[in-house]
């Protein structure tokens, strides 16, 4: 049971960190497709900047060992992010499934990874 935990933590993380990578590299270049997506939203093309910069430290922060404190501050600020834009989508009357799909699956590997990190990645209580 061990290594079926250790298998679906490490395929959650990398999709997690690979579309949060991606999206943040293009959010930080204010790539077109980044664009359009947050101006019908009702956000400015400068909160691209900065969700682009805290998703690409996450997904630094996650992959590192060590730091477990910094992890769970990461992982605290994906699951915001995500279920925001979700919620941001619906609000703004963008309910097909292509319009949530994207946030939703990651907050699924958000939870995903978070539930299955290994302990050497948890901090752990002494009570």
């Amino acid at each position: 049971m061990k290594k079926v935990k250790l298998i679906i933590y490490w395929v959650a993380t990398a999709l997690l960190s690979f579309g949060m990578l991606g999206s943040g590299i293009a959010q930080i270049g204010h790539a077109q497709a980044m664009i359009d997506l947050v101006i019908p939203l009702g956000y400015s093309i400068y909160f691209l900047s900065i969700i682009g910069v805290w998703k690409v430290l996450g997904v630094i922060t996650i992959l590192m060992p060590g730091f477990k404190l910094a992890k769970e501050w990461a992982y605290a600020g994906f699951f915001f992010l995500m279920t925001g834009a979700f919620i941001s989508h619906l609000a703004s009357g963008h309910h097909g499934l292509s319009d949530v799909i994207g946030p939703f699956m990651q907050t699924v590997f958000v939870i995903l990874s978070w539930y299955f990190r290994p302990d050497n990645r948890k901090i752990l209580s002494l009570t």
